[in-house]
């Protein structure tokens, strides 16, 4: 598999350093660029592990933890960087929010998109507004986890109207002295934008009886929301830091972290969630799309991520995690190296079924879906976990096969080309069999691709590209993004 780290010189007017803030549903990161001898130099500075907890029968986010993680990288960069800190961007997983009062303080931690309180809130909000208008409206792909149906279900439970939610990087950014935005990748996530007028839908606000009111002003990527306010604001090297909503979305910041161009690729931004598509410069909401659940969101350039969900390596996260409690603890690098040693598997996983989506025992559901198709159940003791494994993985890369294929017709694009972003773009094995499985030539990206899309919006921005609609600011992003990229190596 190929890396594509185009060589571009590129050198900013103003060299202070940048932050970029990646919130992940594992983990999340503080990362620095500086300018040293003429040259981009990216650090890792500070990441932390990040994952949901059961709290009074709820599945939800420490906030408290993730603000105090943030918190204390933002001021490592700050020690480390004496020429000061130019601007800091944040971006995250979509569709989970947090509820905020007038002054903008967070009400309560906020929930889990994998808490199973959507699945009342999807039935019953389809009763109000079908599924059909739902999509014909947003373009969205339907899937519960969608931030519509998380507010419907707060609906359900009695929540106050009228209280504002902001998106998680949003939030971050307003707590920091931002204004109080929906920058529009993320928001498109939410099912609740119009897809041609790319605005927020009354239609679906008032049949999911929500405050329109209490949504936040849309945004395009690359916004300047303010500068930095606060205890933050004293130390030297902050004391004039712009605040940026960049592609807020983290799919989309990696999507604008592969610095390509030509209509002749496609991507996998391969993580927990694995995002199988292409961009686009117009989005595609036929019939034929929406019944296969293609989703249309927003990418930087005004262009558009059209992708479908499939599941990801979270199925070996919650494998892992099963194991480790049995007793023997399996890492992500060693039990790829074992399942390459493994025999094919007989019989694929449906890797989107939806009882795989929801977490603990992930062993015994695979199994269940085994005996569901009439194949024999596996081991699922934890010396048998490359088995395992090696099940995943075949199955991951038919599935994206499938999916590529239908992104070509849908796109009408005859694709050569695929870029593997994200954490799982350094799993050989899985990248060796998507190769054969697609037929494609396989380039991989940058493990960390959102922090390199995010680094790319701001410094597009903060170098004159402020028209962040236009094609020209897109190829901007795309020459900063072949910059860092190669400054990771």
């Amino acid at each position: 598999m190929k890396r594509r780290t185009p060589d571009i010189v590129l050198l900013p007017a103003d060299t202070r350093a940048s932050i970029a803030v990646d919130l992940g549903a594992e983990s999340c990161r503080v990362s620095l660029l500086r300018w040293v001898a003429g040259k981009a130099v990216i650090k890792l500075v500070h990441r932390f592990a990040n994952a949901p907890r059961e709290v009074d029968g709820g599945l939800h986010w420490d906030l408290e933890m993730i603000e105090a993680g943030l918190d204390r990288g933002i001021r490592e960069c700050a020690a480390i960087a004496e020429e000061g800190i130019r601007s800091i961007a944040v971006d995250g997983w979509a569709v989970d929010y947090v509820r905020v009062d007038a002054e903008g303080k967070a009400l309560a931690d906020p929930f889990c998109y994998r808490d199973e309180r959507t699945i009342k809130a999807e039935r019953a909000l389809h009763r109000k507004i079908g599924p059909e208008r739902l999509r014909e409206l947003t373009g969205v792909q339907l899937i519960r986890i969608n931030t519509l149906y998380q507010l419907y279900a707060d609906h359900l439970q009695g929540l106050p109207e009228g209280r504002q939610w902001l998106n998680l990087p949003e939030y971050i950014l307003s707590r920091w002295g931002g204004a109080r935005v929906a920058e529009h990748t993320n928001a498109t996530h939410t099912q609740m934008v119009e897809l041609y007028q790319r605005q927020w839908c009354r239609e679906i606000f008032l049949a999911a009886q929500l405050d329109l009111a209490a949504a936040p002003k849309l945004v395009p990527p690359g916004t300047e929301v303010g500068k930095l306010s606060g205890p933050l604001a004293e130390l030297p090297a902050l004391r004039d830091t712009v605040l940026i909503a960049p592609a807020c979305h983290d799919t989309a910041s990696a999507i604008a972290g592969i610095p390509t161009t030509g209509n002749d690729w496609a991507y996998i931004s391969s993580g927990t969630w694995s995002l199988v598509g292409t961009l686009l410069e117009q989005p595609r909401n036929g019939e034929a799309a929406a019944e296969e659940n293609f989703t249309n969101l927003g990418a930087v350039g005004d262009r558009i991520c059209f992708h479908k969900n499939v599941n990801g390596m979270w199925l070996v996260k919650q494998c892992i995690d099963k194991w480790t409690a049995d007793g023997r603890e399996w890492s992500v690098p060693e039990l790829v190296a074992a399942a390459e040693k493994m025999a094919k598997p007989h019989g694929l996983l449906d890797v989107d079924d939806p009882d795989l989506l929801l977490a603990g025992r992930m062993p015994q559901r695979i199994n269940a879906q085994r005996v569901r198709k009439g194949f024999d159940a596996l081991d699922e003791e934890p010396e048998n976990a490359p088995m395992f494994a090696s099940l995943i993985f075949h199955s991951l890369a038919a599935r994206y096969a499938k999916v590529l294929d239908r992104v070509a017709f849908h796109s009408g694009k005859k694709l050569k080309r695929l870029f593997v972003v994200g954490g799982a773009s350094q799993n050989d094995y899985l990248n060796r069999l998507t190769k054969e499985a697609t037929g494609l030539e396989l380039f991989r990206g940058a493990a960390e691709s959102s922090t390199v899309g995010n680094f790319a919006v701001q410094m597009a921005v903060l170098e004159g590209g402020r028209d962040a609609v236009s094609g020209a600011y897109a190829e901007q992003v795309s020459r900063w993004a072949g910059l860092f990229v190669a400054a990771l190596g």
